[in-house]
């Protein structure tokens, strides 16, 4: 926050990006302050394909339940793949796939239309339809991707849980979000090993568990040993055998839920955020073309997963809307050592990259053990752009990721956005923007973010509080699935006078007016870019009824992983020490990798008699805050009914 160094972008790239300087910037901002709603109308006429032609832009009259582009129609999948196909560039690659253990795949926009036509027409003889929501379970690949274009093809509500979740997790969003099917693989391939993913599908479904469920879709990606159920389990290759290669979309209204992707909040359950199709769309699109300065020519990759919204808006959606070529990568960036990233973007000649701060700190760490897997080693000249998301990005890590990734010449788009946002919300411009380290810079064109009070006032920059977004914007979080007063309290609280609650704190500097997000103001943890509420935890580890009494759950800064997962756990027996203490916080670890995900693992497990509360009864997690992160507790603790509990509590296992 107190990094004051600034690159500014090259006259060539001021020349030819899409956005040519702060001038182009502020120009956009001055069209979007002047006329709201026909700046967004014009760029959904520019951007999206219509089947009918929208008439209403904004619907505030049920607001916060916005509506955009109402009584228009459109079919996602028809804008990233059919109008392409139709303008000449049907041979154009649009995924280059890289396997686990290094074979390629390489897949036209023709080729991608067929494979999600013959799915399309394959649910559709299952019984699937226009609303109907299908779970997908599947690790990075070209099935994964076709089976989200299927879906949106034929008007399915598609939610994908990532490939890491629980079986307990899994059923949970099945059973939240009503699917009546489930697309799966046998096994997944990270890192060198087969992973289950129908096992786990099958632990999800066991006793009955998910009654509107009806079929179980499985594409064999390893051939591994499965268990198979008559009459629910079906292989992909059988049921798309034989299925036509053209499929009539399903022309829906822009407001038309695209996808239910679920997201941790601070109570232990999920929230399934709905997105609209119109909107959504055209904020995906606008965002790739605008913040990746995406050209006809571009390799673009983004690492992240397609169990995140990074995965949809950035793989699934964005580039292909605009009919770009990207790289989807199955395995892990330490696999077979921690040079993959440099070695794939040398291969594919990636011209745009687009990770995760954490990947970079785990990749700088590596690169500073060993010079086989530095950066140095490779040739990364193809590389024009870089980009960073899903946690702030530190400095000294920035400023690594410039030097020895981009060779000094690349500019990094450091983009603040959310689950709920559908896409960025403040980012640099490469041609435009002026970059500072550490900071996310300014807002997207034609996003109002503000830095508020408790009341909602605004605060003056140089000064910390709520961020917030003052106007409804196309790619906005629709609501929470069959939780609407949900959506309203933990959105647009009455005290915010109607503003978007980010659930981040930030500052804006004094001088420039950039943004840095200093962090989550609620109870929920960001590790390695995935957002995990404490409560989740807590219960998780709760549910080992045998062992835990009580628990707390709160982050801890980590140079890894950004944050760090700590638990404070009161057993259903005496405090254990040493060896015993240590077999025990292993024993809690695979409880919630197996209740959660084993991303959810605490890092630390410290025990205690008890948990230091207040008289009322209140666990004072501030002072678990100070504990987990080593400081002395120098805050008044006369309030807490137990004192000497803080002693017990410093021993990490």
């Amino acid at each position: 926050m107190t990094q004051t160094a600034l690159y500014q972008p090259s006259a060539e790239w001021q020349a030819n990006a899409h956005v040519k300087g702060m001038a182009a910037y502020q120009s956009l901002v001055d069209e979007a302050d002047r006329d709201y709603e026909g700046y967004w109308a014009r760029l959904a006429r520019e951007f999206i394909s219509w089947k009918t032609p929208f008439t209403q832009v904004l619907d505030s009259s049920e607001a916060p339940f916005f509506k955009w582009f109402a009584d228009g129609r459109l079919n996602a999948s028809y804008n990233c793949l059919d109008r392409h196909i139709e303008a000449g560039k049907g041979d154009k690659t649009a995924l280059i796939f890289e396997a686990d253990d290094g074979a390629v795949a390489r897949v036209s926009y023709s080729e991608l239309l067929t494979r999600v036509a013959q799915l399309a027409n394959a649910l559709k003889a299952r019984g699937v339809k226009k609303g109907d929501r299908v779970v997908i379970y599947m690790s990075m690949s070209v099935e994964g991707v076709a089976a989200m274009q299927a879906c949106a093809r034929i008007g399915a509500t598609h939610s994908v849980v990532f490939g890491g979740f629980s079986a307990q997790s899994l059923r949970d969003r099945i059973q939240d979000a009503g699917a009546v099917m489930v697309i799966t693989a046998d096994e997944q391939q990270r890192g060198g090993k087969a992973l289950p993913l129908k096992a786990i599908v099958d632990e999800a479904l066991e006793g009955g568990s998910c009654p509107t469920l009806k079929d179980v879709i499985v594409y064999k990606r390893t051939g591994g040993k499965i268990n198979w159920v008559e009459g629910r389990d079906l292989w992909l290759h059988d049921v798309t055998q034989g299925q036509a290669s053209t499929c009539e979309p399903e022309w829906v209204e822009a407001e038309h839920p695209l996808f239910l992707l679920y997201t941790s909040g601070s109570t232990g359950k999920p929230k399934g955020v709905q997105h609209s199709t119109g909107g959504y769309l055209l904020h995906a699109a606008l965002t790739t073309k605008w913040t990746f300065d995406l050209q006809d020519s571009d390799v673009f990759w983004c690492t992240a997963d397609i169990g995140w919204v990074t995965g949809h808006s950035y793989i699934t959606y964005g580039p292909l809307a605009l009919g770009g070529t990207e790289i989807v990568f199955e395995g892990v960036p330490t696999y077979p050592d921690a040079g993959r990233f440099w070695q794939m973007i040398e291969k594919h000649k990636v011209t745009v990259f687009y990770t995760a701060p954490t990947a970079i700190r785990s990749l700088i760490k590596a690169a500073e053990g060993s010079e086989a897997v530095h950066p140095a080693r490779y040739d990364l000249s193809s590389l024009r752009l870089l980009g960073s998301v899903g946690e702030p990005i530190n400095p000294a890590a920035w400023e690594w990721y410039h030097k020895h990734v981009g060779g000094s010449r690349c500019p990094i788009v450091d983009t603040f956005w959310q689950t709920e946002t559908g896409g960025h919300m403040i980012t640099p411009l490469p041609g435009a923007t002026p970059l500072v380290p550490g900071s996310c810079t300014l807002p997207f064109p034609g996003i109002t973010t503000a830095i508020v009070d408790e009341l909602g006032n605004d605060v003056p920059n140089g000064q910390g509080g709520i961020l917030v977004v003052k106007k409804p914007w196309p790619s906005m979080i629709r609501t929470i699935w069959n939780d609407p007063e949900r959506f309203k309290s933990s959105y647009y609280p009455a005290e915010l006078k109607g503003y978007y609650l980010a659930g981040d704190g930030a500052i804006r500097d004094a001088d420039t007016g950039y943004f840095t997000i200093t962090g989550r103001i609620d109870d929920v943890l960001n590790v390695s870019g995935h957002r995990m509420g404490t409560m989740e935890i807590e219960s998780a580890l709760v549910s080992c009824t045998e062992l835990v009494a009580e628990a707390a759950v709160v982050g801890r800064p980590d140079d890894t992983t950004g944050e760090a997962i700590c638990a404070f756990v009161v057993l259903k027996r005496a405090r254990p020490h040493g060896d015993e203490a240590k077999a025990i916080a292993k024993q809690l670890r695979d409880w919630v990798a197996k209740e959660i995900g084993p991303i959810a693992k605490p890092k630390d497990i410290r025990f205690g008699d008890n948990l230091p509360k207040t008289r009322s009864g209140k666990i004072m997690r501030r002072l678990l805050r100070n504990v987990a992160k080593g400081e002395s507790v120098t805050q008044d603790t006369s309030t807490l009914e137990n004192p000497a509990i803080l002693e017990q509590l410093g021993q990490a296992y």
